[in-house]
């Protein structure tokens, strides 16, 4: 086996990203308000309370027609998230919420570090979610071409692809790798509390070279990082 094809990942502690997007049917908006804050009440408790996995919220509500808030979980146990997700799907609420959205991806340290080193941002471990106001999701889909490339005409692009990033420094990004557990190969995250900066990043990485190899970048979500029940109480 050649050096080009031996690589391993690397990161020593590996965790399994979880983004789960959920929509809430308008009849539960037709409760009485007592039933609702009964079940915002049940929910909120019920997200908050699970010790054994991290887990952040967001809302899209303004942001998307198709989905109303996101629940990010963070664990080293795929069980700790069939048990989550089944025990907030049983409550009240979760007899009205569907998901229209859900990606599933894992850390492991870029193959394309080279020399290139930037802390926090090339997954040698994976960094908590921070402080930022939005996050903004971002699962994609290389074209098969890119992976017959040789290895150092890749890193040469992604070399590039990392310095465009270093430019825009208030921009943290999380990247997770669904080869093989879910429809993407790659699932990103990026935290920022400028919307303008993650747009500016964006359409600047349009022209780097390893972008021609991309095949699918849509769906892309804007989340507003929200406790979960002040997103229950704009819902309704």
């Amino acid at each position: 086996m050649t050096k080009e094809q031996s690589h391993e990942p690397k990161a020593k502690n590996r965790e399994f990203l979880k983004y789960t997007f959920f929509k809430i049917d308008r009849q539960w908006k037709l409760l009485s308000n007592k039933t609702r804050t009964k079940n915002k009440v049940e929910f909120s408790k019920l997200v908050d309370r699970d010790e054994k996995i991290l887990t952040r919220t967001y809302s899209l509500m303004g942001t998307r027609g198709d989905t109303d808030f996101l629940i990010w979980n963070i664990t080293k146990n795929l069980e700790d998230l069939q048990s989550f997700t089944s025990k907030i799907l049983k409550s009240s609420l979760g007899l009205y919420l569907t998901i229209p959205y859900s990606y599933l991806a894992i850390t492991r340290q870029s193959e394309y570090l080279g020399e290139h080193h930037h802390e926090g941002q090339e997954g040698l471990e994976f960094q908590s979610p921070g402080n930022a106001k939005y996050l903004f999701v971002y699962p994609f889909v290389k074209k098969r071409e890119w992976y017959f490339l040789p290895h150092q005409e890749r890193t040469t692009m992604m070399a590039q692809h990392f310095k465009i990033g270093h430019k825009y420094p208030s921009i943290k990004i999380h990247t997770g790798y669904s080869f093989g557990l879910d429809d993407p190969e790659f699932v990103l995250a990026f935290e920022g509390d400028q919307p303008a900066d993650f747009s500016e990043l964006v359409m600047e990485l349009r022209s780097s070279e390893a972008s021609k190899y991309t095949a699918l970048e849509t769906p892309i979500f804007t989340c507003l990082t929200t406790q979960i029940r002040d997103i229950l109480d704009l819902i309704g």
